[in-house]
């Protein structure tokens, strides 16, 4: 019996250690899978960053690293350890290209552009369906805290959007002294003209103030921050000491600039097309008077001013970016929202012919002379859907996810693909429903195979209406009227990016079935915008 007691403990304490040792093996496995996951963590399996950063009326050639005079070392370093797309197209307006890169539809689609009418009333601006969501909704389940710096022009507020921290301004007219602003959707006081405040810095500041703020608080988390610059947007408004540095730049004048910067585009390799014609109804250079000259040659100096300006800005905010060691693991998109603008407008607190040209108090714009350089080499500008209108530089920076330093992409694109590309890069993506509403599908494409391969994202299709300017590509085709009732033209871009030879006479096939293709998308897009939702 004592025999049978002992046996019996024996092979209890037997099966406890084997329990025990089992739990043991258990256990330890599961440390050393967290310490294996977390050193991966901090590599290569942690989310990354996401960081948008859009200029306001832009030209496709004004930064140093796509042909143009202008500094913009910051941004060029981005491209040099990046890539630089060069048919990357907006949607020629401020309004629809924000709602393109928030929500991945074309803005037609989301009721963010208009739509002419088809025996009915026609699609006006207004509030997005319930299903056009915007991105930071898509990244909060992933973890990622969102941020917003700047220009809005969307409907509804930021944080209503999903942001959890905004610095809106709505006042573009005031670079100094915005009456109309707000953070955290809480309209804050208007700033006094003397209190030493500009936009350009003070979007940069917001932004510094948020990456700081998710460093001392969130630094487990990503961060997708959407920086959004009202510059160069008129009026030309500048700091003194930086159109200083620019006032005698431009005293060539936009015929010898556009020339200089297409040879230095063509050697770049970013076009391989001949100079667009100047705008109608701008003159030679050579025919101004001296007094013209002095007067015009200031304005290209304060819009320079604002760009560079802007680009020491952005270099604020990598630094904050850097100092967080997060710099490797951020992936950095930076655009613009259409064309440089040819548009002559007087509002804000107008002009006053005494005061110093870029001061508060006065109010000029580029009008279309600058604008041809701006856009150089492209046709036309902003509103327009002309090459010079849709066009943006598009540089992407990630040294953790991009192998590529300095390349190319001629791969075209659009707006619409910002979204998808995002959602892929951060392992999420859109639901089929939002709130019991199906989500249509998007027009875009993820943009991630070009970033080791050139021309591997094929569209179907990019599209264009706005204002009454008409547009489709398919291919190297592309179809383009200007104002509802202009005619077609026909460009093959693979050969005049410049949109110099109309081919709409020797092809009328072509242009049949591009405008077949077009009025269907059109339809197609009204129909959805029309929907009760």
């Amino acid at each position: 019996m004592v025999f049978v007691c002992v046996a019996k403990c024996h092979d209890g304490r037997r099966l406890f250690f084997r329990i025990a040792a089992f739990f043991l093996l258990i256990f330890a496995w599961a440390i050393l899978n967290l310490l294996y996951s977390t050193a991966l963590g901090s590599d290569s399996v942690k989310r990354p960053n996401v960081m948008v950063i859009l200029a306001d009326d832009l030209g496709y050639s004004d930064l140093g690293c796509y042909g143009g005079e202008i500094a913009t070392p910051n941004l060029d370093r981005l491209a040099q350890g990046g890539l630089r797309f060069t048919q990357f197209y907006n949607t020629a307006r401020c309004w629809p290209s924000r709602a393109a890169i928030l929500t991945g539809y074309y803005a037609q689609q989301v009721r963010r552009d208009e739509i002419p009418a088809a025996g009915g009333a026609g699609i006006k601006v207004g509030d997005r369906p319930t299903w056009a969501r915007l991105l930071p909704e898509f990244l909060k389940p992933l973890g990622y805290r969102s941020y917003h710096s700047g220009k809005w022009h969307v409907d509804g507020m930021p944080l209503q959007g999903g942001f959890d921290r905004s610095y809106l301004v709505l006042d573009q007219d005031r670079y100094f002294s915005p009456r109309v602003h707000f953070e955290d959707d809480q309209q804050l006081p208007a700033v006094a003209a003397d209190s030493g405040y500009y936009a350009t810095v003070a979007i940069a500041d917001h932004a510094v103030k948020c990456l700081k703020e998710h460093a001392a608080q969130y630094a487990g988390r990503p961060f997708f921050h959407y920086l959004a610059f009202t510059c160069p947007h008129f009026p030309l408004h500048g700091l003194p000491e930086d159109i200083a540095r620019y006032r005698d730049r431009f005293a060539e004048g936009w015929d010898v600039l556009r020339q200089k910067r297409l040879e230095r585009m063509k050697e770049l390799g970013l076009v391989d097309c001949e100079l667009s014609t100047r705008t109608p109804g701008v003159p030679a250079w050579d025919s101004l008077s001296d007094e013209q000259r002095q007067e015009w040659k200031m304005r290209m100096a304060i819009h320079a001013a604002m760009v560079d300006r802007m680009d020491r800005e952005i270099g604020r905010v990598l630094d904050q970016i850097r100092a967080m060691g997060a710099l490797d693991n951020t992936v950095i998109f930076f655009m613009s929202d259409n064309g440089a603008s040819a548009e002559k407008v007087l509002r804000g607190d107008g002009h006053d012919p005494a005061a110093p040209a870029g001061s508060a108090r006065s109010f000029l714009c580029l009008e279309p002379p600058w604008a041809n350089l701006a856009n150089a080499p492209l046709r036309r500008s902003k509103i327009f859907v002309h090459e010079g209108g849709i066009s943006t530089p598009l540089i992407v920076h990630w040294p953790r996810g991009i192998a590529a330093r300095g390349e190319l992409r001629h791969n075209p694109g659009h707006l619409v693909d910002l979204a998808p590309t995002i959602l892929e890069l951060v392992g999420g993506k859109k639901p089929d429903a939002w709130n019991g509403q199906p989500i249509p599908p998007a027009p875009g494409r993820s943009l991630v195979p070009a970033f080791t391969s050139d021309n591997s994202v094929v569209h179907d299709y990019l599209w264009w209406y706005h204002s009454g300017n008409r547009a489709i590509r398919i291919g190297d085709w592309k179809l383009v009227s200007e104002g509802e009732n202009g005619p077609w033209e026909l460009y093959d871009l693979s050969t005049d990016r410049s949109e110099s030879i109309d081919l709409a006479g020797e092809k009328p096939f072509v242009v049949g079935l591009l405008t077949e293709t077009w009025t269907k998308h059109l339809e197609a897009f009204r129909a959805l915008a029309a929907q009760k939702q």
